[in-house]
């Protein structure tokens, strides 16, 4: 049995910037349903019901102590930035694929780090989303666009009936 899906190199491209060699750590968001609990009348026990997603989020652990970076950081409403992640994982056969996760959304914190002398000035960014598609081998997987009301899922859209519902 081959071992499969070894994450064996990552790079980024924040704005367009290419970010090779320069980043530590890349968290992509955790895909969390947001559940609500009800019990009707004449029901036995609880069930939790899906109510959309939880918010999207995701960080990530620069080397650099970028300016461009630092400048991402902003407190009005529609600062974003874009980011592509492109991973590429290895069989233990060596077979190779490519995976990529496309993020946009904001800047919502900055982590300077401790000042030492003699060390990587470290940059650790977290970021609110309000994009994210994940394509796996050429293949769409997932993209969730919040502010459109977008669930694709696999190539079909679960929320294009609720949006023609809504009038959307």
């Amino acid at each position: 049995m081959a071992i499969q899906d070894i994450r064996k190199y990552f790079n980024a491209f924040i704005d367009g910037r290419g970010f090779a060699g320069k980043l530590e750590e890349f968290n992509p968001p955790k895909l969390v349903a947001k559940m609500e609990e009800f019990q009707g009348g004449g029901t036995f026990a609880p069930i939790e019901i899906k109510m959309g997603m939880e918010k999207l989020e995701a960080d990530f652990t620069s080397r650099a102590f970028d300016k461009n970076l630092l400048a991402s950081f902003g407190v009005t409403e529609g600062s974003s930035i874009t980011i592509s992640l492109r991973e590429a994982l290895e069989d233990q056969d060596g077979t190779e694929t490519g995976v990529v996760h496309t993020m946009r959304g904001s800047v919502k914190g900055l982590d300077q780090g401790s000042v030492r002398p003699g060390q990587a000035a470290n940059l650790k960014v977290d970021l609110a989303l309000t994009y994210y598609k994940l394509v796996h081998g050429g293949t769409t997987v997932f993209e969730i666009d919040t502010i459109n009301m977008v669930f694709v899922q696999n190539g079909t859209d679960q929320l294009a009936n609720i949006r023609s519902l809504l009038g959307i």
